[in-house]
């Protein structure tokens, strides 16, 4: 699935890394909790989560991830935005809840990684 596929199915807005909407997305996993993320091992995967601080950037680039969702309507920061650009990410806020998001994306043919 594209990136412009999911900003228009989550009612969502590109925060930046704007050059990879057409980027194709394979799989999803969704999580407030780093630790797991830490644990996957996939590529083309898109994390949906509802924590805006700079730990989701660093467990990303960790877990060489580059594209995220934030939910629930939480916004991230300045410092948040530029160390996502530096490492190439694609950060995408929506209003949705984590549930509606993920259940919005699987219904649509976004596969989970288990």
């Amino acid at each position: 699935m594209k990136i412009e596929r999911i900003i228009q199915l989550l009612e969502a807005q590109v925060i930046c890394g704007n050059h990879r909407i057409s980027d194709d997305i394979s799989t999803a996993f969704s999580s407030d909790l780093m630790s797991d993320v830490l644990t996957l091992d996939t590529e083309n995967l898109l994390l949906i989560t509802g924590l805006a601080n700079v730990q989701i950037i660093r467990t990303a680039e960790v877990a060489e991830i580059h594209h995220l969702v934030i939910v629930r309507n939480k916004k991230v920061n300045d410092d948040i935005v530029e160390l996502a650009n530096s490492l190439n990410m694609i950060i995408i806020e929506s209003p949705f809840s984590m549930f509606k998001a993920s259940g919005i994306l699987y219904s649509n043919g976004l596969k989970p990684i288990y």
